[in-house]
C-alpha cells in the first residue's frame, strides 16, 4: 500500500506548482470558487493515483475513478476525515457545505451533494493557498479510507 501514496511524489507536486506557482498570502475565495477548483484538483489527484497504481484499460480506470468522485463517496470521505481536519479546514468545509446550491444534483441526495461541495471546497482551498503538502496528506488519507472500505466490503 505504501507505493500508492502520493506524499513522496515530487513529480505531481512539481506539476501542481507549475499550474499554481503563487506563493501569495492566503486569499479567501467564495465557496463556489473553492469547490470549482477543488473538483479539478481532486480529479487530477484521483486520475494520477489510478494511472500509477492500476495497469488497466481506460474504461476500468474510469469506473475506479467514479468510486472517488461521486457525491456520496465524497460525503462519506469528508465525514471520515472530520476528526483529522484543523479548525480552519472544518470552517472551509462548512462554508462549502452551506453554500447556496444553484443547480440540482444529478444522481445524488441533496445532503450528500452539499457535503461533497464542502469536500471539494477544502481541496480547492488547500490548492489555491498553496498548501500542497497538506493537500497530498489528505488525499493519501482518502486512499486509505477507500481501501479500508473496499477491504471491508470484500470481507462481508
Amino acid at each position: 500500500m505504501e507505493e500508492n501514496k502520493l506524499d513522496n511524489d515530487n513529480e505531481l507536486i512539481r506539476l501542481v506548482n507549475e499550474i499554481n506557482p503563487s506563493n501569495q498570502n492566503k486569499i479567501m475565495y467564495s465557496p463556489a470558487q473553492l469547490a470549482y477548483a477543488g473538483d479539478a484538483v481532486y480529479e487530477l489527484l484521483v486520475r494520477s493515483y489510478i494511472i500509477k497504481s492500476h495497469d488497466t484499460n481506460v474504461n476500468k480506470m474510469h469506473k475506479l475513478a467514479i468510486k472517488f468522485v461521486k457525491a456520496n463517496a465524497q460525503a462519506f470521505l469528508i465525514n471520515k476525515l472530520d476528526a483529522q481536519l484543523t479548525e480552519d479546514e472544518k470552517r472551509i468545509v462548512k462554508r462549502g457545505r452551506n453554500a447556496k446550491v444553484t443547480s440540482s444534483p444529478k444522481n445524488a441526495e441533496l445532503m450528500d451533494y452539499r457535503y461533497a461541495t464542502g469536500f471539494e471546497a477544502l481541496f480547492g482551498y488547500l490548492y489555491l493557498n498553496n498548501e500542497l503538502d497538506r493537500l497530498i496528506e489528505l488525499f493519501n488519507k482518502v486512499i486509505e479510507i477507500l481501501n479500508e472500505k473496499e477491504e471491508k466490503n470484500e470481507n462481508n
